[in-house]
């Protein structure tokens, strides 16, 4: 590599490296020192205890049932939303009418700042005055009314209802992108030889949106393990430990800034960071690895 390759690189690389070291790297350094003191927030740390916030956090059984809440919420997420996204964009990606329109519905609710979906969402589910149980009985449906926030037997499922309510958009749009990319040559040729609508897709589509799909469920894990404002918008900054919704970001910010223990929450942000980390780099050698593979070309 002469010079000229090397300065292009630097020039063209350079300014995206300084704004990576400055808004990632350094932060998470910073994370790291801070987490090993006793802080409050002000003033040049003092107090150090080295690995203590991390022995306190792992001693807490609040913090274990944050972490397994997440990847419930990972699983649950890739199951409800993948599944039925496929076969909707599967079908908006047919000639119908009224088509575009359908698409920007159901992309509406991922546009929508969080804030208001979580406090709309919210007033909805109030107990006894709230949108929902009003309808269900207006409906002659009262046996159906359920405390929706508060029973931890039915928090959970409150909260995915929200995200896929949310997210769900956004997974239709990202595969009906991927269905562009496939030829049409392709389903045009199995029509030909007898295939039904549902074989194509079987046989021929879903494999070839298989990138795309593996793809979004990269951004949904990563996306789950750092939830943090709906969860604390719904249900608030002391409710959701106890209906069974709590994440490691809502553990952070309770234990952390709302105590004004800036260094124990520290920790946990280092601990998230961690989390996502080990995640999304098995993610990448297990499942990605084929697409990455696949998208190098060597030269010589």
């Amino acid at each position: 590599m002469g010079w000229r390759q090397r300065a292009e690189i630097t020039l063209l690389a350079g300014p995206a490296i300084l704004l990576f070291i400055g808004f990632v790297i350094f932060p998470v350094l910073t994370a790291v020192y801070y987490g090993l003191f006793r802080w409050k927030g002000y003033g040049a740390p003092t107090d150090f205890v080295g690995l203590n916030n991390y022995v306190v956090l792992f001693k807490d059984s609040a913090f274990r049932e944050a972490v397994l809440h997440n990847f419930e919420i990972v699983f649950l997420s890739l199951i409800m939303q993948g599944p039925l996204a496929v076969v909707v964009a599967l079908l908006l990606n047919r000639k119908m009418r009224g088509r575009s329109l359908i698409r920007v519905l159901i992309f509406v609710p991922y546009v929508i700042s969080e804030v208001i979906v979580g406090i709309g969402w919210k007033l909805m589910l109030m107990e006894g005055n709230g949108a929902i149980d009003s309808m269900l009985r207006g409906m002659g449906l009262g046996g159906l009314v359920q405390r929706w926030m508060s029973d931890p037997k039915m928090a959970m499922w409150t909260l995915m209802i929200i995200i896929t309510w949310k997210y769900f958009g956004f997974a239709v749009i990202l595969f009906l992108a991927g269905l562009q990319g496939i030829p049409e040559e392709l389903s045009e040729a199995a029509q030909i030889d007898g295939a039904s609508f549902w074989q194509i897709q079987r046989r021929i589509t879903l494999p070839l949106l298989g990138p795309t799909i593996r793809i979004w469920a990269f951004l949904s894990i990563l996306g789950s393990l750092q939830l943090f404002d709906l969860v604390y918008i719904v249900w608030g900054q002391y409710i959701s430990g106890v209906a069974g919704t709590s994440t490691m970001a809502t553990y952070m910010a309770l234990n952390g800034r709302l105590s004004g223990n800036y260094g124990f929450g520290n920790a946990v942000a280092v601990v998230i960071f961690l989390i996502s980390l080990v995640c999304a780099l098995t993610y990448q050698r297990l499942v990605l690895r084929r697409d990455t593979d696949g998208a190098l070309t060597g030269g010589r």
